[in-house]
């Protein structure tokens, strides 16, 4: 997978939102907000080919949680970015 161009993580109080790049790409109706565990994950595959291990392995070594529940996280995250069309597979 990898992480659609032309999109811009930007902070928003305490969470993040992702902006497209020059104003006639932007579709208003559709925001795209994460909180800071994802705006993370985010951030370290920005650009970068990954897979679900890849952000299982970044989950575990940045955050005090087991495996099994970084697998579910994991799982339910990149089913989120999917849905939202940011990640290409």
């Amino acid at each position: 997978m990898k992480t659609k161009k032309g999109l811009i993580l930007r902070p928003l109080g305490k969470e993040f939102i992702l902006v497209a790049e020059g104003l006639e790409a932007v579709d208003f109706s559709r925001m795209i907000s994460m909180n800071e565990t994802a705006a993370f994950l985010w951030k370290e595959v920005e650009d970068k080919e990954f897979d679900a291990e890849t952000l299982v392995g970044l989950l575990t070594a940045e955050y005090d949680i087991s495996r099994e529940a970084a697998e579910k996280d994991v799982e339910a995250l990149i089913q989120t970015w999917k849905e939202a069309d940011i990640i290409d597979n």
